[in-house]
């Protein structure tokens, strides 16, 4: 299992999926949940290395994966994520 934080809160996800349910409960915003309003734009604040490859809808919403992601896009590998919504 592995682990997402977002703030004092913390919540286990298996390996390998995406972490939106998840953030969503730990007060990350969400809108659309494909990847096109932006509404879940995080910055990642540590584990980045732990988070899937950036995906085209990120890469189409101008994201690099160094700094922020769209926690709709992500799925967490293995380890422990720390987000911060942008928002």
């Amino acid at each position: 299992m592995a682990t997402l934080k977002v703030g004092n809160n913390s919540q286990e996800v298996k390996d390998g999926e995406n972490i939106s349910a998840a953030a969503e409960a730990m007060g990350i915003p969400f809108s659309c949940h494909v990847g096109t309003c932006g509404t879940c734009l995080s910055s990642v604040e540590s584990g980045r290395e732990n988070l899937s490859e950036v995906t085209q809808e990120e890469k189409d919403f101008g994201l690099d994966g160094t700094a922020e992601r769209l926690a709709c896009q992500c799925k967490i590998k293995s380890g422990e994520v720390e987000l911060k919504s942008a928002f």
